[in-house]
This record gives structure tokens, C-alpha cells and sequence, in this order.
């Protein structure tokens, strides 16, 4: 996969079960749930706030019945555009890949165990349903692709606008690690400030 700048949102919902019927009434619904867990390595200077590279390896269950899965990302905030470049490659041998990532200098930051459920609406747009070991809720995690020569800031305010038209009032920028480290820090959707 080619990288793809991205804008990431998340937002804690309060009713799981509001926002799946409002997405059933619109003829549409989420994926049975698989179990993720993502080993997340920095490199070794890595101190938080810094915009640098984080590797990330991710093993993937959908079922019992089939082997598990494995995908290598490196995903790079840019600044405080709210944007990501994210890589991603399959992987065929996750011990030995952790051992390349080790080498390149690369350290171990946090390991997250999650169940998620997604709903692709389109190529460049998914909504994740995400319940993370370790902190209290469920995560609505929308994810979309910004092409070359489209608008941050229109892609952007359509995020902010499907979680007001979804019944949210604040979001989150956080990564699932910092929120294990950190007191989450929710920013109030445009118009909704108190």
C-alpha cells in the first residue's frame, strides 16, 4: 500500500447502541468484531510531544477457526495539521519483523489489545467501533483518506459534521497509548462549546 496522508478522529460514545441503529436506519452496519492487539514501537530518543515515526505491528484475530493475521504500519504525525502518513505492509513472520524493527532502533512504547468492528462507507472513509483493554467505553474511530489537492480543512469539518449529525459533542486526537498514560483530553466539536 502506497502511504496515505489520513485524518484520525475518535470520540467516546455514550450509547453504543444509539449510534448502531442510527447507522442500521441508514441501511448500513458494522463488521462482526475481530480482536486486534498492536505492539507499538518508537525510536529509541522517542519523547512524547515529538512528531517522530512509530512503527507499529498488529496481529489480527476475525475467528477462532482461521490464523491470525499480521500487518506492519508506520504511521508519522505532521505538526498540528491533524493529519497522519500511514505505510502499511502484510507481514509474514512477526517474531522476525519485530526483531527488524528492534534493529533499526526502534523500542517498545505500548502494546493495545482492542475489539473492533468496522464499517467502510467508502475507499477513503471507515468508521471503528473500538473497546480497548484498559480504558473505560467504547471509541467511535473515524478515519479518512485525503487525496492529493483535496482540502484538510473540508475533510475535517465533514468529520466534525457526521459526529454532530451522530449525536457527539466532543472528540478526541489522542492515540489509544497516550489515552493509557494520559487523562484524555476531549476537544468540543465546533458549536458545541459550554
Amino acid at each position: 500500500m502506497r502511504g496515505m496522508k489520513k485524518i484520525v478522529v475518535k470520540s467516546l460514545l455514550a450509547n453504543v447502541e444509539r449510534l448502531e441503529r442510527q447507522i442500521a436506519r441508514m441501511g448500513m452496519e458494522f463488521t462482526p468484531m475481530v480482536w486486534q492487539q498492536e505492539r507499538i514501537f518508537v525510536p529509541s530518543d522517542y519523547r512524547p510531544g515529538m512528531n517522530q515515526a512509530r512503527m507499529i505491528i498488529r496481529t489480527e484475530v476475525q475467528t477462532t477457526k482461521q490464523p491470525a493475521g499480521y500487518r506492519l504500519f508506520l504511521k508519522r504525525h505532521i505538526g498540528d495539521s491533524g493529519i497522519d502518513i500511514v505505510h502499511e505492509t502484510a507481514v509474514a513472520d512477526y517474531n522476525e519483523t519485530v526483531e527488524i524493527v528492534q534493529q533499526l532502533g526502534f523500542r517498545t512504547l505500548a502494546e493495545i489489545s482492542r475489539r473492533r468492528r468496522e464499517l467502510r462507507l467508502d475507499e477513503q472513509t471507515v468508521f471503528n467501533l473500538d473497546t480497548v483493554e484498559g480504558l473505560m467505553g467504547t471509541f467511535l474511530k473515524i478515519e479518512v483518506g485525503i487525496g492529493n489537492g483535496s482540502s484538510v480543512d473540508a475533510a475535517r469539518k465533514e468529520v466534525f459534521r457526521t459526529l454532530d449529525l451522530l449525536g457527539q459533542e466532543t472528540f478526541i486526537m489522542q492515540t489509544y497509548a497516550d489515552l493509557m498514560t494520559q487523562q484524555m483530553q476531549p476537544y468540543y466539536l465546533p458549536g458545541k462549546e459550554k
